[in-house]
């Protein structure tokens, strides 16, 4: 036989989180807002060149 699940103890906060989305409707989705830093398209350099690489761009 399954045993009940105990009662949570009451939270005034999840409460009042209830309440309002009820009243309100529930809250917006959050967009990322793009990042300014990073350039669309181009992958940062994570490392020096090595000095094989140079040599090659020269060529």
């Amino acid at each position: 036989m399954a045993r009940k699940k105990k009662p949570k103890p009451f939270s005034a906060v999840t409460a009042v989180k209830a309440a309002s989305r009820a009243a309100v409707g529930p809250v917006p989705v959050t967009r990322r807002a793009p990042d300014t830093k990073k350039k669309a398209g181009k992958k940062a350099v994570r490392h020096k060149p090595t000095l094989q690489q140079l040599m090659q761009e020269k060529d």
